[in-house]
């Protein structure tokens, strides 16, 4: 995804450099002026002698007083910006450029507004929200307008070496009330191609949707996420956000351009319709979550992506004993600004301690869409089976079935999409929905 800003410089701009220059000037004036016409050579050589050392003198002088003038300018405009909370000057927010909708994001979505406190990182902040419209035949749920999550994406670079990004939501619930998340938090070591060391809350690296597309619904093809990637306080089956530490990087592979992944973390309570938090603070117990993973983006193919991952945890759901998780995922993706072609499948197996029953839950989505001028329709279809005896996720059932929609790219920061879903739902009723959503960027 390409990607620009511009960012303007607001460092204090000072005259010093202007007295510098002056200072030379004055001096080799002063050198025409003093020195004295050709006497005995003797003479000559004496006095010229003593004239330079006391023009070295006279420079060092001036040469410490601009030092000392430029330290004092700077630490003033330091103390009033620290003083105020807020620099100098601010630069406006330039980002002419715009990715392809189904393009994968990656970790440098920098662009936007900047602050710099001088001498200190650079922070850029980056919006992305939608406004919606859902109806639906489904019963107890009404026909609704609503507002989506204001996303605000914060970069900053640090220093060579450390980098740090940050997604902020501020989402509206079922109460209609208004609440704040920090949905990714994280502080990144890049050593180099081959070693990226991250810590704080981030996406897991499970397949390839979660950590290609964040929390902005303008870079989604499609209204919402597959049924898969749902999610936690959405219901999803899968542990979507984790805090603790992330390891990535290429692996020497020629053409094949490898890549692996390896994540450690609390991983998720034993989930239940009134336990889906992220654990941001707390394990609930002294176990870690355990993800480890390749892809590979082949020199031959642009644009095509296939990989496998294999995520492990162990949950302890109420009046039942450990239960041990496990959830191999494989994806293969087909993605230029043209076309797009995502497959993922997921296995889900819960294992009851002590030799108990084992329970198998699949998964997979397939999703396609073409590029044509302004227009791109879509076709999605999802399925999840999970078993209504499951320990730890039967409230989710079997869920399966189509999307079919269409994006337009109402300018190059706007899109607008409408899609229409059909959800097959085991013990209950089949239902259809129309979704409208204005994405946006700023």
């Amino acid at each position: 995804m390409n990607r620009r800003s511009s960012i303007l410089d607001v460092r204090p701009k000072s005259n010093c450099g202007f007295v510098r220059g002056f200072v030379w000037v004055a001096l080799v004036g002063f050198l025409c002026v003093t020195v004295p016409p050709a006497r005995s050579q003797g003479e000559s050589n004496e006095e010229l002698k003593e004239t330079v050392r006391k023009l070295a003198g006279q420079v060092q002088q001036l040469q410490g007083r601009v030092s000392e003038l430029e330290g004092n300018r700077i630490a003033e405009m330091s103390s009033a910006g620290l003083a105020s909370g807020n620099p100098p000057e601010m630069g406006p927010a330039i980002s002419p450029g715009a990715p392809s909708p189904a393009s994968s994001p990656v970790p440098a979505q920098e662009a936007g507004h900047s602050m710099e406190i001088p001498g200190g990182p650079v922070m850029h902040i980056r919006g992305f929200s939608d406004a919606d419209f859902v109806g639906t035949n489904q019963k107890g749920v009404t026909n609704t307008f609503a507002i989506g999550a204001l996303d605000m994406f914060v970069t900053s670079k640090i220093s060579e070496k450390f980098s740090m990004l940050s997604e902020i939501n501020f989402e509206a619930g079922v109460d209609n009330g208004m609440s704040v998340d920090l949905e990714r938090m994280l502080l990144t070591y890049s050593a180099n191609d081959h070693f990226q060391l991250s810590f704080g809350r981030y996406h897991t690296a499970i397949g390839y949707y979660n950590t290609a597309f964040h929390h902005g619904t303008w870079f989604q093809t499609a209204t919402g996420r597959p049924l898969l990637f749902f999610f936690e306080d959405g219901g999803g089956p899968l542990p979507v956000h984790n805090v603790g530490m992330s390891l990535t990087g290429t692996v020497p592979s020629g053409k094949l351009d490898l890549h692996y992944i390896a994540e450690i973390g609390n991983g998720r309570p034993a989930r239940t319709p009134q336990n889906t938090t992220v654990q941001n603070s707390q394990d609930e117990n002294n176990g870690k979550s355990f993800n480890l993973g390749f892809y590979a983006r082949p020199d031959w193919a642009s644009g095509l992506q296939f990989g496998a991952s294999v995520y492990y945890d162990h949950l302890i759901p109420n009046a039942l004993t450990r239960v041990h998780e496990y959830i191999p995922a494989v994806h293969i993706v087909y993605i230029t600004p043209k076309f797009e072609f995502m497959n993922e499948g997921v296995w889900i197996r819960h294992q009851v301690d002590n030799g108990g029953r084992v329970y198998n839950s699949p998964g997979f989505y397939t999703q396609i869409s073409r590029q044509w001028a302004k227009y791109r329709p879509y076709f999605r279809y999802q399925y999840v089976n999970i078993s209504a005896t499951e320990p730890v996720l039967a409230d989710i059932g079997r869920q399966d079935g189509p999307s079919v929609g269409l994006r337009y790219e109402w300018s190059d920061f706007a899109a607008f999409k409408i899609q229409y879903d059909r959800n097959y739902r085991r013990g209950l009723q089949d239902c259809d929905s129309v979704s409208g959503q204005m994405a946006f960027t700023f």
